[in-house]
């Protein structure tokens, strides 16, 4: 590359990218400007400190946007809607926020006048697929650098890389990996290398363990309207807010760990230690309360809907437009979606008490389950139930009538 054109670097402070700021400068003898996409789960300190790091390590300029409000209004949101866990345990912490930050980063490279853009993916995870279909998608003009898969440098190489140039690195940010954000941290490296080995307590930063959560449970109560969180205990919050804190609280109360293994978009298992207690608490209560208020077939479809648009999402696939079809059709099934949840979170767990909505089906007057109903007697119900058992019934007559044939 001609000298002192100019590389954007996606940067988050952590290790890889940290590397990446003078191995471009050295290598290509460019000029790198560090842009770092606010998704949340960054202190003022730390920000600060970035911005400092960055300069220490050459870059040319430091830039922040904060994208909080954008990633929760456009991708939080319909996480929520679509109760989106993937593998039923991990609530897609990263993915979304991968989205957000290409789009700011690309904004930026236009601005700078640069002409490339770079990350610090590795060649194995699913990051590198995300940013890459990204940048091909919103920017093909610029070129995409990822050093760290381009080379295939180890942690331990970039360790020793940035000590020799006086920059000492924490040993406990070789051995693991953060990604923290507004909907969770994710935790890479160490155990989660392999399938059989627990994530020790000092791994995880944002949870207390369950050993040393209070005695006493926390009971909340979550007001959403039209499947969107607008209340937390009878008072009007901005959604950031009530995630802010409830990770506060279920984080004290030991809630919110927990251990992925799912496949990646390279095609290969990989497992992940995460901490992200105001997802698994807000997915837990919105779909308490959409069993109270849509019916059988809607839950049906919304939830296979749901996984697909986390898929999606997942493998770095958002611009398909399949997605906003997707996205759509939550929006619909969420109209009715309003109403009071109460959660009380105890010692690493979560139990939804109950929760109230104006547009519940469940209505004592009509039926009480296991006792007796309003709208048919007792000889409806049992014309139903013969009815209703018919094809069963078929299916059994007619494979008795073909064992028979078989044996003749």
């Amino acid at each position: 590359m001609d000298e002192k054109q100019r590389v954007v670097l996606a940067y988050s402070g952590g290790l890889d990218t940290s590397f990446c700021i003078p191995f471009l400068r050295e290598k290509y003898g460019v000029d790198v400007i560090t842009a770092t996409v606010d998704t949340g789960g960054f202190s003022d300190e730390y920000l600060k400190e970035m911005e400092k790091n960055s300069q220490r390590l050459g870059a040319l300029k430091h830039r922040r946007v904060d994208a909080r409000e954008n990633l929760y209004h456009d991708f939080i949101t319909y996480l929520i809607k679509g109760n989106v866990l993937k593998g039923g345990t991990y609530p897609l912490s990263v993915g979304a926020e991968r989205v957000i930050q290409a789009v700011e980063i690309v904004k930026i490279a236009r601005e700078e006048g640069a002409v490339a853009i770079a990350h610090g993916s590795t060649p194995a995870g699913n990051d590198q697929v995300r940013f890459d279909v990204a940048f091909g998608v919103l920017a093909p003009e610029f070129r995409i650098m990822a050093p760290v898969r381009e080379f295939g440098i180890t942690r331990e190489t970039e360790t020793g890389f940035l000590a020799h140039r006086g920059f000492p690195v924490k040993e406990e940010n070789t051995r693991y990996s953060y990604n923290s954000g507004l909907w969770g941290t994710t935790i890479g490296g160490g155990e989660t290398h392999g399938s059989q080995n627990e994530v020790p307590d000092d791994a995880y930063t944002q949870t207390r363990s369950v050993r040393e959560a209070p005695d006493e449970p926390a009971v909340l109560e979550l007001g959403f309207r039209e499947g969107v969180p607008v209340s937390l205990d009878g008072e009007v919050k901005h959604g950031l807010e009530i995630i802010e804190h409830l990770n506060q609280v279920g984080g004290i109360h030991g809630y919110g760990r927990g251990i992925h293994i799912g496949d990646t978009i390279m095609g290969i298992k990989g497992r992940i230690a995460f901490e992200a207690p105001a997802p698994l608490i807000l997915i837990g209560a919105h779909r308490e309360l959409e069993k109270l208020v849509l019916t059988k077939w809607q839950r049906y479809w919304k939830d296979q809907l749901g996984d697909f648009y986390g898929m999606m999402l997942h493998e770095g696939m958002y611009f398909d437009p399949v997605v906003g079809d997707i996205m759509a059709f939550l929006d619909s099934s969420q109209k009715k979606v309003t109403g009071n949840v109460r959660v009380k979170l105890f010692k690493g767990s979560m139990t939804v008490i109950g929760c109230t909505s104006p547009y519940s089906m469940m209505d004592g007057d009509t039926a009480v389950y296991g006792e007796s109903a309003s709208l048919w007697d007792g000889t409806d119900a049992k014309g139903f139930c013969s009815i209703y058992g018919i094809p069963s019934i078929l299916a059994k007559r007619a494979e008795e009538r073909g064992a028979g044939a078989d044996e003749g």
